[in-house]
């Protein structure tokens, strides 16, 4: 089955994937309508969110990318009106402006959990759990 992720990038060599961050777990939106995914990826754009592109790939295809970058995936439904955290991470895994080949640091990585508002944590819960 073909889906749509967000790519920041797409077809350089420093290509990233949208995820969300829940916990200590990293989560990729595969969406079942690329109208969806565009939506979704205008609502991010809108919290100053660098542009992103939408991207058809086989489902199977992305599943085994998370299996093994110890990400995890969550297939939206068509027609789910999937909502952006109210905050991003200051700081993010992937850096748009790095060279080909240079690796993020370590120290560059993520937002703590404890950073974020138990509110926020529950609105991503449910979020979560509305797509199941």
């Amino acid at each position: 089955m073909q889906v749509f992720v967000l790519l920041f990038n797409a077809h350089t060599d420093n290509e990233g994937i949208y995820g969300q961050k829940v916990g200590d777990r990293d989560i990729v939106f595969m969406f079942e309508n690329e109208d969806d995914a565009t939506r979704f990826g205008l609502m991010l754009e809108a919290q100053d969110f660098p542009n992103s592109s939408v991207e058809a790939f086989d489902s199977a295809e992305i599943e085994e990318y998370c299996q093994g970058a110890g990400y995890e995936c969550i297939r939206v439904p068509e027609g789910t009106l999937a909502l952006p955290p109210e905050t991003n991470l200051e700081k993010t895994d992937w850096d748009p402006d790095a060279k080909p080949g240079e690796v993020a640091k370590a120290d560059s990585a993520t937002e703590s959990v404890s950073a974020m508002s138990e509110k926020e944590l529950n609105r991503i819960r449910r979020q979560l759990e509305g797509l199941l």
